[in-house]
């Protein structure tokens, strides 16, 4: 599949993430991905530049399960799916301990449990009625008016093993975050495989990777502490790292964010030095790359974040002639 590109950050306003989109629709970018946000919210934000003449394939990547029952995620998602014409796929996390408490009373007691549940309801209601589910993450019975609608791709946020078996069960796609590509290859996919037995197929990885290029000016371990802080002082993350062979702990996320640079799992360079990078991922079985310039955009602006994805995706495109 062509790279894809996730807008940054969480927008406060609807123009910020129109020239990412014009990168997609411009043909640069075969995706326009959005995270969670609890500022202009993603679905609505991609309704919004359909109105504006962006109708642009899209992903989120991901949402959080808690924030909304399985059938108004799969209505929402086949909407932006009727309204854009284009495929979406729609990715789902069982967000941290401390916000699923806080949203629902006790956190899910098996994350992955939960997280296959609310995934296999969600591919339910968008394909049929559901007659009787009852799990940790929801209860759900009945189904959605049938609608004629480009192709929705139910995802699940993948950092380690036992969620990967999960979404090997249940999910179209798998989207990891922040993960090497060796990682992926040795770890994710050959537990992807073990969950999908019995499946007509595995799912598809889509992977965020992030990305900038190099320039005197910039410090890259600055640049990723911007872009990944918050991730590295997070355990799932971090434990994911270390089981990678990337030294990170919650406790010095200054560390981390060097380990991430050494180990190129912050992809800075050269526009051919991030190519390779990206290439390494594609080697590995990845099969759709999500470019996240995030390290540039909260540094220097989104504006110089949208020239470093139309760069690298520029150097993608001509490496692959």
């Amino acid at each position: 599949m062509p790279p894809a590109l996730l807008f940054p950050i969480q927008p406060t306003y609807p123009d910020q993430v129109i020239p990412f989109g014009e990168l997609v629709m411009n043909g640069l970018a075969g995706r326009l991905w959005l995270g969670q946000s609890f500022a202009v919210e993603s679905h609505q934000m991609i309704a919004y530049l359909v109105g504006r003449g962006i109708k642009v394939p899209t992903g989120l990547g991901v949402t959080l399960m808690p924030l909304r029952h399985p059938m108004e995620a799969a209505a929402q998602a086949r909407s932006l799916a009727l309204l854009t014409g284009r495929p979406v796929v729609a990715g789902y996390g069982a967000a941290t301990p401390e916000l699923v408490e806080s949203l629902r009373g006790t956190p899910y007691r098996k994350p992955a449990t939960a997280a296959a549940g609310y995934a296999g309801t969600v591919r339910g209601m968008l394909d049929g009625v559901i007659s009787g589910h009852d799990c940790e993450a929801c209860v759900a019975r009945g189904g959605l008016p049938t609608m004629k609608h480009a192709p929705v791709e139910v995802g699940l946020g993948v950092l380690r093993p036992g969620m990967a078996r999960a979404a090997g069960g249940v999910a179209d796609v798998a989207v990891t975050w922040m993960t090497p590509p060796g990682y992926i290859k040795d770890t994710l996919i050959p537990a992807l495989a073990e969950g999908a037995a019995g499946r007509a197929r595995v799912p598809r990885v889509a992977t965020v990777v992030h990305v900038a290029l190099a320039n005197p000016s910039r410090d890259p371990v600055k640049l990723a502490q911007n872009a990944a802080g918050r991730h590295l002082t997070a355990p799932h993350y971090t434990d994911m790292l270390r089981r990678a062979g990337v030294p990170a702990a919650p406790a010095d996320p200054q560390a981390g964010a060097k380990a991430l640079v050494d180990a190129g799992v912050y992809a800075y360079g050269t526009p051919q030095e991030v190519v390779q990078r990206l290439r390494d991922y594609r080697e590995a079985g990845v099969d759709e790359i999500i470019l996240n310039t995030v390290g540039v955009g909260v540094t220097e602006g989104l504006k110089a974040a949208a020239a470093d994805a139309e760069q690298i995706l520029t150097a993608l495109a001509d490496a692959d002639e």
